[in-house]
């Protein structure tokens, strides 16, 4: 009988034990304090469609000074500033890459990377394949030519001209207007390099790159009036990942709201490029 009661209290000792073990399994683990800190809860995080885990990976040329470029092998610039911010405040680790600009939509698509923080303008025929957040920055196509040249004063002069853009830019369209006479250049600052010789009559291209090249690299070249047509600058994404563009569209509100975004736009143009 004391053997039979034994057995029996055997039993329940081990199904109790059992049971407290599964509960322990499948308990879900709340997010931490730490991941709520750096800007979206971790289930969220665990939400996103992300090609490395814990990292948001995003796609620029590294040709496009100063908003993004290499220094010591080291990617840097106003996109790369932005990109690393937008990436703390939704809790993953910044991961900025390079790809070539005429197939950097593609590289999007097919999942090379997480999303475009690279100067790309938002417009209707992107958006037919890819979504865009609220826009990081406003800037403005310009026309440049050689301070030394005194044919071209309006851009009604530039009718015939030969005129340098950068590949599978909207700049091609812009030049399109003009004249069929276009160059293509994997880089704006090729292009502009191009002016003072007189390889090239013109160069349309934003208009912040225009006059940092002229600052930076004393290039005798000079902007044929006012912007011809504004533009804004947003971070590109993949359709099919809602969650993310909407952590993205919230850090960018945040930055701007509590003034990080203007720290970082006064840093390296003296200016507020939402203003």
């Amino acid at each position: 009988m004391k053997k039979n009661i034994f057995y029996l209290l055997l039993v329940l000792v081990i199904s109790l034990m059992a049971a407290c073990s599964e509960n322990k399994t499948n308990t879900k683990v709340p997010a931490t304090a730490d991941a709520k800190s750096k800007g979206q809860d971790k289930s969220v995080t665990t939400e996103m469609k992300l090609v490395k885990d814990g990292k948001l990976t995003f796609a620029m040329s590294g040709l496009l000074k100063p908003l993004n470029y290499k220094e010591n092998q080291e990617l840097v610039g106003f996109d790369v500033e932005i990109g690393k911010e937008i990436s703390k405040r939704i809790g993953l680790e910044a991961n900025p890459v390079t790809n070539p600009w005429e197939t950097i939509i593609q590289g999007l698509r097919g999942n090379k990377y997480d999303a475009i923080i690279g100067s790309m303008t938002a417009t209707e025929e992107r958006s037919k394949q890819v979504d865009f957040s609220i826009p990081y920055y406003v800037s403005g196509a310009t026309v440049f030519i050689s301070s030394e040249n005194k044919e071209i004063k309006t851009v009604e002069d530039l009718k015939g001209k030969t005129i340098g853009v950068m590949q599978a830019s909207t700049y091609v369209e812009d030049a399109k207007k003009y004249t069929d006479k276009i160059k293509e250049f994997p880089s704006e600052i090729y292009a502009l390099q191009d002016l003072p010789p007189g390889r090239l009559d013109a160069v349309i291209t934003d208009r912040i790159v225009g006059i940092s090249a002229m600052q930076e690299s004393g290039l005798k070249i000079q902007a044929l009036g006012e912007v011809i047509k504004r533009e804004e600058i947003a971070v590109a994404i993949n359709k099919d990942n809602e969650v993310l563009l909407e952590a993205i569209n919230k850090a960018i509100e945040e930055m701007v709201k509590d003034g990080t975004y203007k720290e970082i736009s006064m840093k390296w143009f003296g200016k507020d490029l939402l203003e």
